[in-house]
């Protein structure tokens, strides 16, 4: 069995690069369908690979798209579009995220964030986390994961170890909120197209912020001779030039949407797309030999990432065909949606749904029918219901790393640690999302 899988993880992972070049290529006619098709066929290469939640989520994308057949092609060429889409995001972020990570400044970055005192180092883990997930995604939680394990293994668990593991999750979790390259940002755009990304941005990343603060207060005392490791000797120089790639990728993305027209997703993979071929050109004038991963291995996040596009889709055409197209809420049921979003990724998040499948359903069934002009309210309440999601539930992928990369349970790391700060974070973001809704939707 093992030798047929590894037999069939080259034409996986070609058939992952070529759903990448067709969403890079999305406005050619039929790219889209080729895209999406070159998907399933990885999909079904490599079912045995599949966990449980990925198979379950390509049934239900096999049942939608034949329900839809009665609607005919368009439908389904429509859903196709988004597949590939988001895929091509998808790679993209994990290639950005492969290459960034070989590069030096990466360990002098991570290397630092254990110094200083306890409040300064639960600001230096939390914060720099956020900062690295922006381009590596849940790889950071990989990367900052290994020096909490790093530091079990040398010195056994301690309040310093437990507060570090917190403190690398919420880090993790505020990104979703805030980072203009997340899936989450990309997902809510996606759905709600005439939000500009710059206005999200600028009201999630203060409750980001709030989320890290208010962080601090929920932490194991720690004593006062349980200082940090002496700060290494880098300097500036490297958080300055990851900062540099950071903000180029956002400028860029933020350029190609706002004065190009481009979608937001097809600007976030592109900006992405380039700082990965500019990262394999500085390689090689660096004298390495620049490699690219295989993306056989990504065949659970076609599924979810891809699967999830495809979805949210259908749903959408099923909801403006069930509800009828002058289908509207009354007026005080706009806010109370947006009161509830937060929690409903939550408690999904809970019983092992990914927050991918659980935003592709909301702005499926709610972005049609949104008030104009209160779009805000609803994506706020989407992206920081995902962000609390991913780092207070215990089976999002980076808790479960953080479990294989410190031994501290999901459950328990997730879970039981961060319920009062999920709890607290829930209720205001739903609360602003409402009153957002209340005060943006039009009278009358």
């Amino acid at each position: 069995m093992t030798a047929s899988v590894t037999a069939l993880a080259r034409p996986r992972s070609a058939l992952a690069w070529l759903a990448l070049a067709a969403g890079v290529l999305a406005p050619l006619p039929g790219a889209g369908v080729v895209g999406a098709a070159a998907v399933f066929a990885a999909i079904i290469l490599g079912w045995r690979d599949l966990r449980r939640m990925a198979r379950v989520i390509f049934v239900l994308v096999v049942v939608a798209a034949v329900l839809a057949l009665p609607d005919g092609p368009a439908v389904l060429i429509d859903a196709a579009d988004a597949m590939t889409r988001l895929t091509a995001l998808i790679l993209t972020v994990m290639l950005l995220s492969s290459v960034l990570g070989r590069f030096p400044d990466l360990g002098r970055i991570s290397g630092s964030l254990f110094a200083g005192r306890p409040l300064g180092r639960y600001f230096s883990l939390s914060l720099g986390t956020a900062f690295l997930s922006v381009p590596l995604n849940f790889g950071s939680v990989g990367v900052v994961g290994a020096l909490v394990g790093g530091r079990i293994s040398e010195r056994g668990d301690s309040a310093v170890t437990r507060n570090a593991a917190r403190a690398t999750l919420r880090g993790f979790g505020a990104s979703p909120i805030c980072s203009p390259l997340s899936i989450s940002v990309v997902v809510t755009l996606t759905f709600l197209p005439d939000l500009p990304g710059w206005q999200l941005i600028a009201c999630s990343l203060p409750l980001a912020l709030l989320y890290l603060l208010g962080g601090a207060l929920l932490r194991d005392p720690e004593p006062a001779a349980a200082d940090g490791e002496p700060a290494p000797s880098t300097g500036w120089a490297p958080w300055l030039r990851f900062a540099a790639v950071i903000a180029a990728i956002c400028a860029a993305t933020f350029g190609l949407s706002g004065l190009a027209g481009l979608s937001y997703s097809r600007a976030v993979t592109l900006s992405c797309l380039a700082t990965v071929v500019l990262g394999l050109l500085v390689e090689r004038w660096r004298g390495h030999r620049p490699s690219l991963p295989s993306l056989a291995p990504v065949t659970n996040e076609l599924v979810i990432v891809g699967g999830s596009a495809f979805l949210g889709a259908l749903v959408s055409t099923f909801a403006a065909r069930g509800l009828g197209a002058d289908f509207v809420l009354p007026v005080w049921g706009y806010p109370l949606a947006a009161l509830l979003v937060p929690w409903l990724f939550f408690v999904a998040g809970l019983v092992g749904f990914n927050p991918i499948v659980t935003g592709a359903l909301v702005g499926g069934v709610l972005a049609p029918i949104w008030p104009q002009g209160a779009a805000l309210g609803l994506a706020l309440a989407m992206v920081c219901g995902w962000g609390v999601t991913i780092a207070g539930t215990p089976y999002s992928a980076n808790a479960l790393l953080l479990e294989r990369l410190t031994g501290y349970p999901a459950r328990v790391g997730a879970l039981r640690w961060n319920w009062p700060l999920s709890a607290a974070a829930l209720l205001v973001a739903g609360g602003l999302g409402a009153l957002l809704t209340l005060l943006l939707a039009p009278a009358g």
